[in-house]
């Protein structure tokens, strides 16, 4: 073998060949959606010429490979990966440097291997599912001819000190090059960069260990590489870009000496090394490389007099209340201060001519600020939060004086109805944009949750009000929304309508919704785009606007009813034929412990709390990032570090004061798949019941039955069309099988809260209850489900899984809910309610469109065969949905209406 072959060759349209001779190889990584706002918006939006802009930056800028990750919830990933990456191919000054195919999806990293021209390279794999799937992994890139980076993950989770990168680094080395033959100048480790000078003793090794295990690698793992993103070991300095720059410098100048030969770096984050000051140095480095045991302190000092902000008395934290009257309220309102809004607005009041003048004067001078800051990203949406909790203060303390004068009338920019449509109850995100709308000088009218279509109409034509806002969660909510515009428009009515919430989507809109209504119809997905989306749609010259959103939307539904022609079904016959198969003479199958049906109240809501994944709490502020990274995030480190304090504080209310009330209650049965798709469930315990409730079977009434439904999208060979019987022994095997299925709710007790909190007018604590009350019935589902693996049923009575682990779905089993992915029916809610009586027993009720209320439950089943797992169902054909009609025992159109979602047009 030559020598050159030992060096890590890679390729796009030119070759890269990295040898000890070359500088540091970096990696742009701007053209990923978890990472970059803009790029996620602009996949999302199928802006793919953008987005191409956004890769040719990276390599215009000096990236030498493109980092390209398409992984997000919402993003059909494998379509987003191939589409991106087949446009790259096209263009030659992007596609002339090496590709990075990053994702934590193996689908979607080998949908990107089968389109990616030249030599690329896989970020990433590790030890962390262990052996067999990191071995199988392999061999598959091995064969697609790239290059890997290897996390120094394994079992037992991260490689946090020197031993454990040098083990999980050796061993990963060893599977690769010796017993698969993988060339070993093709492995890039990545040993993990952590943050230093947090103040934890266990974290002050973090850069040393770094730099000594590079340093190992490349002496003992002959051929191998070393990758790792720089920034993260700055994350304790967020907001301090000098200490920040120089940290960066100092660390990537002592990895390269040890052996780091690529990463991501931010050159605008960069000082040249002999340019930083030399006290600072001296500190950094006394901090990287653990030289001296106050070494954090005195950085940690110094970069305070870097920044002038040394620290003051307590006096001086209150200087701005010598200011003028205008910039202590606008300071009030900025820093959601209200300790003395009150005091403030009546001095405002003494002075002017009418208490009006003091809410179209002072305030909305202030508001105004708020309202720019957070239009040019400078602000979060929990600070404008705050900020509207402030004014709320104010301008209740000014009513009694407005209304004693007969004329005194507040004149406001626009006035908006927001309404969560019928049959759904859940209002956090329509309360968020209500508050930022309030915000900006626009008048709410708020009609609550659960508003039929009727009341929406009538109080919009007498209100006269300017626009429509219709919210929903729940995916009936979709339809409900399209028959609110038909009725909108047999009413001859022209008031545009803005339609968001978690369900819905621009694609929904331009396609559902705008062809049955002649005036405006806006996709909103976040707080942030009200304001703007608002203010366009109601200045002076908006038909410019209101054509442009028609165009847009009238294009997006061609080419969107385009993408879905191309694609391919299977008849539901030949779905079946291809479905999942499970070898049931050598599957597992563990009889539950307790069969039958059990009641949890009065449960202790304290145990939860080890159970939040935080991730999504951030999410439905408008601040994107996983937990707990996201509280050293350069953008949104600060304010999400606030948001999180505050909702510990409001937690340990709730905990303290027993405020809110959990609710469970969970039954583990004997159940066997018949007639391919449905489940039969036998309920030893039960009384007879009637044969005409929902979900029953009419001959034997001590049985139940799910309907499932499958997948019918043509798969590539070897891939089956799943539906959740799959995971269930037939009957025809003669072998007896289990399932259950459960309800929690942590609701109780929300409502009344998040009233009190309004009447105070703090629509902060009204909003952050009902986020948390969320977060604690997932907290609630997830506990259980560990209960019932390990005790109730008792299939993995051995499981230790952290809560990390359980965010990442590690635990053998699933727990899928109706109305989700794999199983999008919401009629089936109706069977788990008969089955298990729930509102009887817990008193979780559902609305006429299957929400659950209180809006904190959570419901779903229980599936054990350690081969189940979760899966989208996607489209379906007309012939799942006739012969699902016949199942169910409904009407084609009534079963058309509950699953149009996921009907392919």
């Amino acid at each position: 073998m030559t020598q050159n072959k030992k060096y890590l060759t890679l390729s796009g349209l030119e070759p890269l060949i990295i040898t000890p001779e070359s500088n540091f190889i970096n990696v742009g990584e701007r053209t990923n959606v978890t990472g970059s706002r803009k790029f996620l918006r602009l996949i999302k939006e199928e802006k793919y010429d953008e987005a191409l802009e956004v890769a040719r930056d990276q390599v215009d800028g000096g990236a030498q490979i493109l980092d390209v990750n398409m992984d997000e919830g919402m993003l059909d990933g494998v379509y987003a990966m191939t589409t991106f990456l087949n446009l790259i191919a096209s263009e030659p000054d992007i596609s002339r440097i090496p590709l990075m195919i990053d994702s934590s999806k193996w689908e979607i990293i080998e949908a990107g291997l089968q389109v990616a021209q030249g030599k690329c390279v896989v970020n990433s794999i590790s030890l962390k599912e262990g052996e067999a799937q990191f071995k199988h992994h392999a061999k598959l890139i091995k064969r697609y001819g790239a290059a890997v980076v290897v996390m120094a993950f394994d079992e037992d989770g991260q490689a946090d000190n020197y031993n454990r990168r040098i083990e999980i680094c050796k061993r990963s080395y060893h599977i690769l090059v010796n017993e698969l033959k993988f060339p070993a100048q093709d492995i890039i480790f990545d040993p993990n960069i952590f943050p230093v000078a947090t103040g934890m003793d266990e974290h002050r090794r973090n850069a040393l260990d770094f730099f000594e295990a590079t340093k190992w690698i490349r002496e003992n793992l002959p051929h191998a590489n070393v990758s790792g993103g720089v920034s993260n070991v700055s994350f304790s300095f967020r907001g301090n870009n000098i200490v920040r720059e120089a940290m960066h410098s100092a660390f990537l100048y002592h990895a390269i000496k040890n052996g780091m030969n690529m990463g991501i770096v931010n050159p605008t984050m960069l000082e040249i090394y002999d340019e930083i000051d030399k006290e600072l140095l001296e500190r950094v480095e006394d901090v990287l490389f653990d030289k001296r045991d106050d070494a954090t302190e005195r950085l940690l000092d110094f970069a305070e007099s870097l920044k002038g902000q040394k620290k003051e008395h307590e006096e001086k934290v209150l200087e701005w209340r010598s200011d003028a009257l205008q910039e202590r309220i606008t300071h009030a309102l900025v820093k959601g201060i209200d300790a003395f809004i009150i005091e403030d607005v009546e001095e405002a009041r003494l002075a002017s001519d009418k208490p009006i003048h003091v809410i179209e004067g002072h305030l909305m001078i202030g508001m105004n600020v708020v309202g720019d800051l957070f239009g040019s990203g400078k602000m979060f949406l929990p600070q404008v939060v705050k900020s509207a909790r402030v004014m709320k203060k104010a301008v209740a303390y000014l009513q009694p004086f407005i209304e004693a004068e007969k004329d005194g009338k507040q004149e406001f920019a626009g006035r908006i109805l927001m309404a969560t449509v019928k049959g759904d109850v859940h209002d956090i995100g329509k309360n968020i944009v209500s508050v930022v709308l309030g915000c900006n000088n626009y008048e709410i009218i708020d009609l609550g949750v659960m508003v039929p279509p009727e009341k929406i109409i009538e109080t919009a034509i007498r209100e006269k009000v300017d626009i429509i806002g219709l919210s929903g969660l729940i995916t009936p909510s979709l339809d409900e929304m399209v028959y609110v515009s038909k009725e909108l428009e047999k009413q001859n009515v022209k008031i545009p309508l803005i339609i968001g919430g978690a369900t819905t989507s621009r694609a929904h809109s331009a396609v559902k919704i705008a062809p049955h209504y002649a005036n405006t119809v806006v996709h909103i997905n976040d707080a942030s785009r009200a304001v703007t989306v608002v203010g366009d749609l109601l200045k002076k010259d908006s038909k410019i606007y209101k054509n442009q959103i028609r165009e847009e939307y009238d294009f997006f539904r061609e080419q969107f009813l385009k993408r879905t022609r191309k694609k391919e079904y299977l008849t539901i016959k030949d779905a079946r034929k291809n479905k999942f198969k499970i070898d049931w003479t050598a599957s597992e199958i563990v009889k539950p412990k307790e069969l039958g049906i059990q009641i949890i109240e009065d449960f202790d809501i304290t145990k939860l709390e080890e159970f939040i994944d935080w991730s999504p709490f951030f999410r439905s502020w408008d601040l994107h990032g996983k937990y707990p990274e996201i509280l050293t995030d350069n953008v949104v480190g600060e304010q999400a570090t606030e948001l999180f304090a505050d909702a510990k504080v409001l937690l340990k209310r709730i905990f303290d004061k027993k405020l809110l009330k959990a609710k469970a209650i969970f039954g583990l049965f004997e159940a066997n798949t018949t007639n391919d798709d449905d489940i039969e469930i036998k309920d030893c315990h039960a009384e007879p019941a009637e044969a005409s409730q929902e979900g029953l079977d009419s001959a034997r009434p001590d049985k139940f039955k799910f309907l499932t439904l499958r997948q019918q999208s043509k798969k590539s060979e070897g891939k089956p069309n799943i539906a959740l019987s799959d995971f269930i022994a037939p009957k025809a095997t003669g072998k007896q099988d289990y399932m259950g299925c459960f309800c929690v709710s942590t609701g109780f007790g929300t409502a009344e809260l998040a009233a009190q909190f309004e009447a105070e007018h703090d629509d902060y604590n009204s909003i952050m209850i009902k986020a948390l009350a969320d977060r604690l019935a997932e907290a609630f589902a997830e506990y259980l489900h560990k209960e019932v693996r390990t005790k109730h049923w008792g299939y993995a009575n051995d499981e230790n899984l952290s809560n990390a682990d359980l965010i990442k779905e590690s635990y053998k089993g699933i727990r899928p809910a109706p109305g989700y992915p794999a199983c999008p029916d919401h009629l089936e809610k109706k069977t788990i309610w008969n089955l298990l009586n729930v509102e009887e027993n817990i008193g979780v009720e559902l609305t006429e469109s299957l929400a659950m209320w209180p809006a904190a439950s959570v419901s779903g089943y229980y599936f054990a065969n350690p081969e189940a797992k979760y899966f989208g169902l996607g489209k379906i054909k007309e012939d799942q949905v006739e012969d699902y009609s016949k199942r169910r025992a409904i009407s084609n159109e009534e079963a058309t209406k509950w699953l149009s979602p996921n009907i392919a047009d």
